[in-house]
Protein backbone atom coordinates (compact mmCIF):
# COMPACT_ATOMS: atom_id res chain seq x y z
CA UNK A 1 0.00 0.00 0.00
CA UNK A 2 1.18 3.58 -0.60
CA UNK A 3 3.35 5.16 2.07
CA UNK A 4 4.00 8.81 2.81
CA UNK A 5 6.23 11.18 4.70
CA UNK A 6 5.27 14.72 5.73
CA UNK A 7 7.82 17.50 6.02
CA UNK A 8 6.72 20.63 7.87
CA UNK A 9 9.10 23.49 7.08
CA UNK A 10 9.28 26.69 9.09
CA UNK A 11 11.16 28.37 11.92
CA UNK A 12 7.81 29.68 13.16
CA UNK A 13 6.66 26.13 13.90
CA UNK A 14 9.84 25.20 15.75
CA UNK A 15 9.72 28.40 17.81
CA UNK A 16 6.09 27.81 18.81
CA UNK A 17 4.87 31.06 17.27
CA UNK A 18 2.59 29.13 14.91
CA UNK A 19 0.91 25.81 15.62
CA UNK A 20 1.10 23.18 12.91
CA UNK A 21 -2.37 22.07 11.83
CA UNK A 22 -1.35 20.86 8.37
CA UNK A 23 0.19 17.53 9.37
CA UNK A 24 -2.89 16.37 11.36
CA UNK A 25 -5.08 17.34 8.40
CA UNK A 26 -2.88 15.46 5.93
CA UNK A 27 -2.77 12.40 8.20
CA UNK A 28 -6.55 12.23 8.40
CA UNK A 29 -7.06 12.73 4.68
CA UNK A 30 -4.34 10.33 3.60
CA UNK A 31 -5.52 7.60 5.92
CA UNK A 32 -9.04 7.93 4.52
CA UNK A 33 -7.53 7.54 1.05
CA UNK A 34 -5.60 4.43 2.06
CA UNK A 35 -2.11 5.93 2.39
CA UNK A 36 0.10 5.04 5.36
CA UNK A 37 1.80 8.11 6.83
CA UNK A 38 5.01 6.71 8.30
CA UNK A 39 6.85 9.85 9.35
CA UNK A 40 6.25 13.51 10.19
CA UNK A 41 9.24 15.81 10.57
CA UNK A 42 9.45 19.54 11.35
CA UNK A 43 12.58 21.35 10.17
CA UNK A 44 13.89 24.92 9.93
CA UNK A 45 14.09 27.16 6.87
CA UNK A 46 17.56 26.03 5.81
CA UNK A 47 18.27 24.85 2.27
CA UNK A 48 20.76 22.15 3.26
CA UNK A 49 18.43 20.62 5.84
CA UNK A 50 15.42 20.77 3.50
CA UNK A 51 17.44 19.11 0.72
CA UNK A 52 18.74 16.32 2.96
CA UNK A 53 15.35 15.47 4.46
CA UNK A 54 13.48 15.66 1.14
CA UNK A 55 16.06 13.36 -0.44
CA UNK A 56 15.77 10.84 2.39
CA UNK A 57 11.97 10.86 2.42
CA UNK A 58 11.68 10.66 -1.37
CA UNK A 59 13.78 7.50 -1.32
CA UNK A 60 11.86 5.95 1.59
CA UNK A 61 8.20 6.68 0.76
CA UNK A 62 5.86 6.65 -2.21
CA UNK A 63 4.71 10.22 -1.55
CA UNK A 64 6.35 13.15 0.21
CA UNK A 65 4.35 16.22 1.22
CA UNK A 66 6.08 19.46 2.13
CA UNK A 67 4.29 22.35 3.82
CA UNK A 68 5.61 25.88 4.11
CA UNK A 69 8.41 28.03 2.77
CA UNK A 70 7.09 28.91 -0.71
CA UNK A 71 6.21 32.59 -0.27
CA UNK A 72 8.08 35.74 -1.38
CA UNK A 73 10.17 36.47 1.73
CA UNK A 74 13.82 35.81 2.57
CA UNK A 75 13.08 32.71 4.62
CA UNK A 76 10.98 30.97 1.96
CA UNK A 77 13.55 28.43 0.79
CA UNK A 78 11.57 25.26 0.12
CA UNK A 79 11.86 25.42 -3.67
CA UNK A 80 15.63 25.70 -3.44
CA UNK A 81 15.80 22.85 -0.95
CA UNK A 82 13.58 20.50 -2.97
CA UNK A 83 15.52 21.29 -6.15
CA UNK A 84 18.83 20.59 -4.40
CA UNK A 85 17.51 17.24 -3.16
CA UNK A 86 17.31 16.06 -6.77
CA UNK A 87 20.34 17.91 -8.08
CA UNK A 88 18.19 20.39 -10.00
CA UNK A 89 18.41 24.13 -10.41
CA UNK A 90 15.60 26.58 -9.63
CA UNK A 91 14.13 28.26 -12.72
CA UNK A 92 11.56 30.94 -13.39
CA UNK A 93 8.28 29.51 -14.66
CA UNK A 94 6.66 31.86 -17.13
CA UNK A 95 3.22 30.34 -16.64
CA UNK A 96 3.30 31.21 -12.94
CA UNK A 97 4.74 34.64 -13.72
CA UNK A 98 1.76 35.24 -16.03
CA UNK A 99 -0.63 34.11 -13.34
CA UNK A 100 0.98 36.53 -10.89
CA UNK A 101 0.46 39.36 -13.35
CA UNK A 102 -3.21 38.45 -13.85
CA UNK A 103 -3.69 38.19 -10.09
CA UNK A 104 -2.36 41.76 -9.83
CA UNK A 105 -4.90 43.00 -12.37
CA UNK A 106 -2.36 43.20 -15.18
CA UNK A 107 0.30 44.99 -13.18
CA UNK A 108 3.75 43.52 -13.61
CA UNK A 109 4.80 41.65 -10.44
CA UNK A 110 7.85 42.98 -8.61
CA UNK A 111 10.99 40.98 -7.90
CA UNK A 112 9.70 39.75 -4.56
CA UNK A 113 6.45 38.46 -6.06
CA UNK A 114 8.38 36.86 -8.92
CA UNK A 115 10.20 34.74 -6.35
CA UNK A 116 6.97 32.74 -6.19
CA UNK A 117 7.38 31.96 -9.91
CA UNK A 118 10.64 30.09 -9.25
CA UNK A 119 10.26 26.30 -9.20
CA UNK A 120 12.61 23.31 -9.37
CA UNK A 121 13.70 22.52 -12.91
CA UNK A 122 11.48 19.81 -14.38
CA UNK A 123 8.64 20.32 -11.90
CA UNK A 124 5.08 19.50 -12.93
CA UNK A 125 2.36 22.12 -12.43
CA UNK A 126 -1.21 21.00 -11.77
CA UNK A 127 -4.10 23.44 -11.54
CA UNK A 128 -5.55 23.32 -8.05
CA UNK A 129 -9.28 23.90 -8.06
CA UNK A 130 -10.21 27.57 -8.17
CA UNK A 131 -6.82 28.79 -6.94
CA UNK A 132 -4.70 30.79 -9.35
CA UNK A 133 -1.51 29.18 -8.04
CA UNK A 134 -0.92 25.58 -9.19
CA UNK A 135 0.18 22.56 -7.19
CA UNK A 136 3.89 21.92 -7.82
CA UNK A 137 5.24 18.38 -8.02
CA UNK A 138 8.83 17.19 -8.46
CA UNK A 139 9.28 13.44 -8.80
CA UNK A 140 7.23 12.08 -5.84
CA UNK A 141 7.38 15.30 -3.80
CA UNK A 142 4.28 17.47 -3.52
CA UNK A 143 5.08 21.05 -2.52
CA UNK A 144 2.28 22.72 -0.56
CA UNK A 145 1.95 26.14 1.07
CA UNK A 146 2.03 26.54 4.81
CA UNK A 147 -1.22 28.53 4.98
CA UNK A 148 -3.77 25.87 6.06
CA UNK A 149 -6.67 27.12 3.94
CA UNK A 150 -4.52 27.08 0.80
CA UNK A 151 -3.02 23.68 1.57
CA UNK A 152 -6.49 22.20 2.04
CA UNK A 153 -7.75 23.55 -1.28
CA UNK A 154 -4.69 22.33 -3.14
CA UNK A 155 -4.70 18.90 -1.55
CA UNK A 156 -8.39 18.31 -2.14
CA UNK A 157 -8.07 19.28 -5.79
CA UNK A 158 -5.53 16.49 -6.45
CA UNK A 159 -6.27 13.98 -3.69
CA UNK A 160 -7.43 11.21 -6.04
CA UNK A 161 -3.81 10.84 -7.16
CA UNK A 162 -3.07 9.24 -3.80
CA UNK A 163 -5.95 6.82 -3.42
CA UNK A 164 -5.09 3.32 -2.26
CA UNK A 165 -7.27 0.87 -0.29
CA UNK A 166 -8.76 2.85 2.62
CA UNK A 167 -8.93 1.64 6.19
CA UNK A 168 -12.23 0.69 7.74
CA UNK A 169 -12.60 1.73 11.39
CA UNK A 170 -14.71 0.61 14.33
CA UNK A 171 -14.80 2.28 17.75
CA UNK A 172 -15.81 0.54 20.95
CA UNK A 173 -16.32 2.59 24.13
CA UNK A 174 -15.73 0.43 27.20
CA UNK A 175 -16.59 1.04 30.85
CA UNK A 176 -13.76 -1.13 32.18
CA UNK A 177 -10.31 0.16 33.08
CA UNK A 178 -7.56 -0.25 30.50
CA UNK A 179 -5.44 -2.44 32.79
CA UNK A 180 -8.33 -4.90 33.10
CA UNK A 181 -8.60 -5.17 29.31
CA UNK A 182 -4.99 -6.20 28.63
CA UNK A 183 -5.51 -10.01 28.60
CA UNK A 184 -8.60 -9.63 26.41
CA UNK A 185 -6.80 -7.39 23.92
CA UNK A 186 -3.75 -9.65 23.78
CA UNK A 187 -6.05 -12.57 22.98
CA UNK A 188 -7.80 -10.58 20.26
CA UNK A 189 -4.48 -9.84 18.55
CA UNK A 190 -3.49 -13.50 18.70
CA UNK A 191 -6.71 -14.38 16.89
CA UNK A 192 -6.46 -11.44 14.46
CA UNK A 193 -2.76 -10.59 14.04
CA UNK A 194 -3.39 -8.27 11.06
CA UNK A 195 -5.76 -6.08 13.06
CA UNK A 196 -4.63 -2.55 13.95
CA UNK A 197 -5.82 -2.19 17.52
CA UNK A 198 -5.64 0.98 19.59
CA UNK A 199 -6.48 1.51 23.25
CA UNK A 200 -6.97 5.02 24.62
CA UNK A 201 -7.91 5.65 28.27
CA UNK A 202 -10.17 8.58 29.16
CA UNK A 203 -10.11 9.89 32.71
CA UNK A 204 -12.70 12.64 32.38
CA UNK A 205 -15.67 10.65 31.08
CA UNK A 206 -18.29 9.33 33.51
CA UNK A 207 -19.87 7.01 30.92
CA UNK A 208 -16.80 5.08 29.70
CA UNK A 209 -13.13 4.65 30.59
CA UNK A 210 -11.46 3.36 27.40
CA UNK A 211 -11.88 3.90 23.67
CA UNK A 212 -10.83 0.90 21.60
CA UNK A 213 -10.22 1.39 17.87
CA UNK A 214 -10.13 -1.51 15.42
CA UNK A 215 -8.84 -0.90 11.89
CA UNK A 216 -8.24 -2.99 8.79
CA UNK A 217 -8.30 -2.59 5.04
CA UNK A 218 -10.28 -5.84 4.90
CA UNK A 219 -13.86 -5.01 5.96
CA UNK A 220 -14.81 -8.65 6.55
CA UNK A 221 -11.72 -9.25 8.68
CA UNK A 222 -12.60 -6.16 10.71
CA UNK A 223 -16.18 -7.31 11.27
CA UNK A 224 -15.00 -10.70 12.47
CA UNK A 225 -12.52 -9.11 14.85
CA UNK A 226 -15.18 -6.75 16.17
CA UNK A 227 -17.59 -9.63 16.76
CA UNK A 228 -14.89 -11.54 18.62
CA UNK A 229 -14.12 -8.52 20.80
CA UNK A 230 -17.76 -7.89 21.66
CA UNK A 231 -18.27 -11.53 22.56
CA UNK A 232 -15.30 -11.31 24.94
CA UNK A 233 -16.73 -8.32 26.77
CA UNK A 234 -19.62 -8.50 29.15
CA UNK A 235 -22.68 -6.64 27.88
CA UNK A 236 -22.63 -4.21 30.79
CA UNK A 237 -19.00 -3.25 29.96
CA UNK A 238 -19.92 -1.85 26.54
CA UNK A 239 -21.01 1.76 26.46
CA UNK A 240 -21.24 2.26 22.69
CA UNK A 241 -20.07 0.83 19.36
CA UNK A 242 -19.50 3.02 16.33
Amino acid sequence: MPSAGILIIGNEILSGKIQDTNSPYLCRKLRALGVDVERILTIPDQVEIIAAEVKAMAAAYDFVFTSGGIGPTHDDLTMEGVAAAFGRSVVRNESIAGRLKRAEGGKAPDEHQLKMARVPEGATLVDAGDLWFPAIILENVYIFPGVPALLIKKFESIQERFRGVPFALKRVYVKQRESDLVPLLDGLLRRFPRLMLGSYPHFDRPDYHVLLTLESRDADYLERALKSLLESLSSDAIHEVE
